[in-house]
């Protein structure tokens, strides 16, 4: 198993160094969103227009060989538009028949572009493909190809004509990550990269073969039980009601992460040791994937909302915290 985890790390390097060639700066989100893939899980990202989030999911997908659909969500987009839909087909000999038509949904590696934007009726769409990795049409189902990852984008700034997305939804999502605006040096940068004429390639490092194996991989790292129970008590002190909740908890918070965030901070503490060349999980791991993988799965109370309390605020609280669990 060493041998296969410096295989990943190695792989994972070199991913990163080909995405890096042209996603400037934001190496953290870059890390983050390449752990979500290789655990399975689905990302939803959320800053500023133009900060390269369209081009983050189109470099990954060269880089990865895989297919990419890019979808551009919009309040009259309608189930049938992103998964299919059932048409007539005639033959040669003039028999007709019914034929599934597949959507931009069918493909590896899906951008859901301003998911925020579609009515629920569409987002609840999504949800099937993003939890069960298939489509029902007509009563028949379709199974989505493997690997099936979605990264959903929204603007956190223009709120008119937007559809807040469910809970449910927002639940699965492995990670939230907010796209930080680039600094001097990575401006100009980029700057220097868009003013010639220069092409920047990036090569295949990877095939849907080997990310099977690497998914695998991550999940037989073992994590010892102090650190699996640091994790679950984390989780338990994000719900108010909880023997494990600290005060900020019960002030500021009306409901906090169920199961699946706390399998999302295992599954994410465990690659994230792989990539740092390690077969076991630290408490580091753990503290590291929390606000990503939690930030979404807390809501806050009326309190918390109008005295400006961010859900990365709490998370950090409870992280300080986390020693005296």
């Amino acid at each position: 198993m060493k041998h296969q985890a410096e295989y990943f790390s190695n792989v994972y390097a070199s991913m990163k160094k080909e995405v890096s060639k042209v996603v400037v700066g934001n190496s953290a989100m870059i890390d983050e969103v390449l752990v979500a893939f290789f655990c399975g899980g689905h990302v939803l990202l959320e800053g500023l227009p133009g900060l390269g989030k369209t081009l983050l999911v189109k470099t990954m997908a060269r880089v990865l060989g895989l297919q990419f659909s890019r979808i551009q969500f919009t309040p009259d987009l309608m189930p049938a538009d992103i998964i299919g839909t059932t048409v007539i087909s005639q033959s040669n000999g003039g028999e007709r028949a019914f034929r599934f038509q597949k959507g931009p949904l069918f493909a590896n590696i899906v951008l859901a572009d301003e998911v925020n934007r579609a009515t629920p009726k569409t987002q609840s769409a999504l949800l099937e493909a993003m939890a069960e990795a298939q489509v029902t049409v007509g009563g028949t189902t379709h199974k989505l190809d493997e690997p099936f990852f979605v990264m959903g984008t929204q603007n956190p700034i223009e709120m008119e004509g937007t559809y807040p997305l469910p809970e449910a939804q927002l639940d699965r999502f492995m990670f939230k990550i907010l796209v930080e605006l680039p600094d001097r040096e990575a401006l100009l940068s980029i700057v220097d990269r868009n003013i010639t004429n220069a092409k920047i390639e990036v090569e295949n490092k990877t095939s849907a073969q080997i990310i099977a194996r690497i998914r695998e991989l991550v999940r037989d790292v073992p994590i010892a039980d102090p650190i699996k129970d640091f994790a679950a008590k984390l989780v338990l002190a994000t719900q108010p009601s909880s023997k494990f909740a600290i005060p900020i908890t019960k002030k500021y918070v009306s409901y906090g992460a169920s199961p699946r965030g706390l399998l999302s901070v295992v599954h994410a503490a465990k690659a994230r040791a792989l990539v740092q060349g390690r077969l076991h999980v630290s408490m580091e791991d753990v503290q590291k994937v929390a606000v990503p993988a939690l930030r979404h799965r807390l809501i806050l109370n009326f309190e918390g909302e109008a005295e400006g309390i961010t859900t990365d605020y709490v998370v950090g609280k409870l992280l300080e915290f986390g020693e005296k669990f």
